[in-house]
């Protein structure tokens, strides 16, 4: 079981971190919670659970514990353009800041316009890179009403994207 985690712990870390940055917007509270997300998995494991989609359960823990970390903290949105400034861009694998990659910034301060459902399954599917079973999995829908839910997230995407154009 060890060794099965430790595997998972390489695989997925940074994408749980990078779930967790693109919802609270600051980078040590994004590793706290991905820690808090593997030790929780850990101990729910440890106690002899079984899991059948390990990916899937820890995204949904991460979150759970992301939805927690706000009511906890009553948090008030954050421009991204702040976040740059303050030198808190999120940073790829290359070491090259992902605005610098994709544009990201631009691409994201759109995205922050959507509604929360929106920008949620956007971010999971487009920045996680997760399928939508594994996103259904994961927010507790099917992967049709996720498949709805993209398919209407692009095109109010879209919208704001003419207007700002």
């Amino acid at each position: 079981m060890e060794q099965a985690f430790l595997q998972a712990y390489d695989a997925y870390a940074d994408a749980i971190f990078r779930f967790c940055y693109f919802r609270v917007f600051h980078r040590e509270r994004a590793r706290e919670l991905a820690q808090e997300t593997f030790l929780r998995t850990w101990n729910y494991l440890a106690d002899g659970n079984t899991v059948n989609d390990l990916r899937a359960f820890l995204y949904t823990t991460a979150r759970h514990l992301v939805i927690d970390d706000a009511r906890q903290r009553d948090r008030i949105p954050v421009s991204l353009d702040v976040l740059v400034e303050e030198g808190r861009e999120p940073v790829g694998s290359d070491g090259r800041a992902l605005g610098q990659q994709l544009d990201l910034r631009a691409a994201l301060q759109v995205v922050q316009e959507l509604a929360a459902d929106d920008r949620e399954v956007l971010l999971l599917r487009y920045v996680d890179g997760l399928p939508p079973r594994d996103i259904a999995i994961a927010l507790g829908v099917t992967p049709n009403v996720i498949s709805v839910r993209l398919h209407r997230a692009r095109q109010r995407l879209r919208a704001l994207l003419a207007t700002q154009s």
